[in-house]
């Protein structure tokens, strides 16, 4: 009988000590979800972004390639908070809109206040069992911008 209960015992450390990224999303909206609720302190360190769990193979390996090709001390390409689209401050009141789906792709508007009204687009792939985000864009104002083209990549 003690078998079984070390076996019952070592699986259950074993699914404890899973990474948040082995977390999968079922939908849009829960991955929207669990970003803007993420507490970005319980950050892998060694990750190329502090959201990093949420984000694609594809998106990670342009942060990555940013972060290996920026000098020491410099900044990089991303100098802000792209789910919050600034540098300071937080999102409140988080609207997911309705998902548009195309396969394994989908195209999901979100609305929050960061100091005024935010409003970003966000393009998620269904990766690994669940979705990722693939890039985030803010088309409005004066400076329109998407986490691809500031990271050099030509989709």
């Amino acid at each position: 009988m003690r078998l079984p209960t070390f076996i019952l015992a070592f699986a259950v450390s074993a699914l404890a000590a899973l990474p948040a990224s082995a977390e999968t999303y079922k939908t849009p909206k829960a991955l929207l979800k669990a970003l803007y609720s993420y507490n970005t302190d319980n950050s892998d360190a060694e990750a190329p972004s502090p959201y990093s769990i949420f984000f694609s193979d594809h998106l990670n390996q342009l942060l990555q390639a940013d972060l290996d090709n920026t000098p020491e001390g410099d900044v990089g390409a991303i100098d802000f908070d792209p789910v919050i689209s600034g540098q300071d401050g937080t999102a409140s009141d988080v609207r997911i809109g309705q998902p548009i789906l195309l396969d394994d792709k989908a195209e999901v508007e979100v609305q929050f206040e960061n100091g005024e009204e935010v409003t970003l687009f966000y393009t998620l792939v269904r990766q690994h069992g669940g979705w990722k985000v693939d890039d985030i864009a803010n088309q409005k104002g004066d400076n329109p911008w998407s986490l691809s083209a500031l990271l050099g990549d030509a989709q």
